[in-house]
């Protein structure tokens, strides 16, 4: 077995850049004991101070961006421009996590006086949500920056108070080295406790972080089978561990016959394209009507693949799309062309009736992860109900509606929410922007917690877990429960809610 983990250039196949040598155990227990130690001084840093360490690692990641696109674009394929836009969001991710950290309510500090005149009688009560301990993050695939060593799940929990241990994955060692050495370095610059940020190599290591005692939580974006594998180990130890994990999703999208028109069917061929398909939120899953198939082939027919990831994957591919194909529960509607690279796939578009999905759901609802869709066609929107409720968890729901749709638009809406975590109108679900108000979460398989998201200021509650104080004199408790509010920031006092 080897020792070392080899990236590759998708491209040629050919290795790319110097391996890296796989973590050992007794160096995931330094990595993870000396991160659990750091969290102990890290986890009490005023929010504030940990707002401006973000930002300075943002502003180290930006500073070294032409050697990190260059080495993360040799490693994947994804190209300069999409690339140095990934970084930019992942920097950008940073700073939204010290807007976070400065306006305060992510700590949701609640106080309730005493009242000895009600049953039971209440003593002073207050409740803050303090940071868990150590995180382990596994990085994803196809975000080798905003997924990946300082994506995040890293941004939020370093954010929360957390240390962080990022397993690295296999795809991207060089990637993952040179921007570990960037936020290690920024880290220690700014004042950090040493040993607050981490990173492994090699799948061995990332099943020792999720057994190790010093970690308290993991965060995980990748396959369902990985997932799940890692889910199961996290709740089979002694101490069972919460596991966020991102993992399959069909993301279905209902286009009505309203708006069957070219210029969706173009604007479905390019979300399917993106990044060869292989975005977590991928419009895999269409319902149309039989008007709009042929629009739909023509756009994925005048579109091309690229180089996959990795040459697993682009196995995976041929081999779920070839046994599509071969069976006798679709038809191919169209083929993209395929560039002449080593790891290169061509885009597909198969069709069914929605009948035959209906009976056949769970084979028609496999994620084949790169740029394939399926359309199912119907004769009626009605039809799409009882069918829509059925789908597996999945992270989006998209309606596309003419103004004339939309009260059909509403009832698909309201069978989508059950199954989605995000409801999209007239756009498409690749791009996932990181905001206050986003959710990127879903049902299983979509996600193993379908209250939690994994993009956006609210990720942050993942790592911050409730703690009440009662009883205690002022001056002993946390600032954010302090009668003054010295952080001016937002509490609920005896049930009223504002800046007290």
């Amino acid at each position: 077995m080897s020792h070392v983990v080899q990236g590759y250039n998708p491209r040629t196949g050919q290795p790319f850049g110097e391996p890296v040598a796989k973590t050992p155990d007794s160096e995931v227990d330094r990595i993870a004991s000396a991160a659990a130690v750091a969290f102990s001084a890290w986890s009490v840093v005023p929010a504030a101070d940990r707002a401006v360490v973000l930002e300075k690692v943002a502003d180290a990641l930006d500073a070294e961006s032409a050697l990190l696109v260059e080495t993360a674009d040799g490693e994947t394929a994804l190209g300069a421009p999409r690339l140095t836009t990934e970084l930019k969001r992942t920097t950008n991710q940073l700073r939204l996590f010290g807007e976070v950290l400065r306006e305060g309510s992510y700590v949701e500090a609640t106080l309730d006086t005493a009242n000895p005149d009600i049953i039971p009688p209440r003593p002073v009560l207050r409740r803050v949500l303090r940071p868990l301990g150590t995180v382990a993050v596994f990085s994803a695939s196809n975000f080798p920056f905003a997924f990946s060593v300082a994506g995040g799940d890293t941004a939020s929990a370093l954010a929360s108070g957390c240390s962080v241990v990022v397993k690295a994955h296999s795809a991207h060692p060089s990637t993952s080295r040179e921007t570990a050495r960037v936020v290690i370095d920024a880290l220690r610059k700014a004042g950090a406790p040493e040993g607050v940020f981490g990173i492994v190599y090699g799948t061995e290591s990332g099943v020792a972080l999720v057994k190790h005692s010093a970690v308290r939580a993991v965060g995980f974006t990748g396959s369902t089978g990985g997932g799940r594998a890692l889910f199961d180990l996290a709740q089979g130890r002694p101490d069972p561990i919460p596991f966020y994990g991102e993992l399959g999703s069909v993301n279905p999208t209902v286009i009505l016959p309203g708006a069957a028109t070219p210029e969706i069917a173009a604007g479905f061929a390019q979300s399917l394209v993106m990044g060869v398909g292989q975005f977590c939120t991928n419009p895999g899953l269409v319902f149309a009507p039989e008007s709009i198939v042929e629009a739909l082939g023509e756009a994925v027919a005048a579109s091309s693949g690229g180089a996959m990831l990795n040459e697993r994957m682009c196995d995976s591919y041929k081999a779920g799309t070839d046994a599509l194909a071969a069976s006798d529960l679709v038809s191919v509607v169209s083929t993209g062309a395929r560039p002449d690279e080593a790891w290169a796939v061509a885009p597909l578009l198969f069709s069914t009736s929605v009948k035959v999905f209906e009976e056949n759901l769970e084979k028609l609802t496999e994620e084949h992860f790169g740029p394939a869709a399926l359309v199912v066609t119907y004769s009626s929107p009605e039809e799409l109900h009882s069918v829509l409720a059925k789908l597996p968890g999945t992270l989006t729901g998209t309606v596309h509606a003419a103004e004339s749709d939309h009260a059909q638009a509403g009832e698909v809406a309201e069978v989508l929410r059950h199954v989605a975590g995000r409801i999209i109108f007239n756009a498409w679900p690749t791009g996932v922007a990181v905001a206050w108000g986003q959710h990127h979460g879903g049902p299983w398989p979509s996600t193993t917690n379908p209250l939690h998201t994994s993009v956006g200021a609210t990720s942050i509650r993942r790592w911050i877990a409730p703690v009440t104080y009662q009883s205690w004199p002022d001056a002993l408790l946390p600032a954010e429960l302090q009668d003054a509010n010295p952080l001016g920031i937002p509490r609920r006092v005896d049930g009223v809610l504002g800046v007290h």
